[in-house]
């Protein structure tokens, strides 16, 4: 199957898991499509101040890759900054947020995949 540009739905969301400010997630692979083996697997670009807030995972994992852009991701109480070609992954039972530090947009990948032991 090949999924054009076109064909993906982009919604703007506002205030995730408490964070700041809004952003586009593009949802890339449905969850339907992932078989039961997950439940995101999205294109996100957060504008300039934005965030995702503070979320734990639990039975499952969250990896981000950077596309472009600053941010500073809490990774467990420990603060990084991150920058394109980065990748932040979050184990079950860990938590994590991410905040666009830059001046242009912060654009990820972000998959979630459950915890299968």
């Amino acid at each position: 199957m090949i999924r054009k540009k076109s064909e993906t739905v982009t919604q703007v969301r506002e205030g995730v898991q408490s964070g700041k400010g809004k952003g586009d997630f593009t949802t890339l692979v449905s969850p339907e499509e992932l078989r039961g083996h997950g439940r995101l697997f999205s294109r996100i670009a957060l504008e300039k101040g934005a965030s995702i807030g503070e979320h734990d995972h639990t039975n499952d994992f969250e990896v981000y890759y950077i596309l472009s852009g600053k941010g500073l991701v809490n990774d467990n109480g420990e603060e990084v900054v991150v920058e394109a070609g980065d990748v932040i992954y979050t184990a079950d039972g860990a938590k994590h947020s991410i905040e666009n530090i830059g001046d242009d947009v912060l654009d990820f990948l972000a998959v979630v995949l459950y915890d299968e032991k």
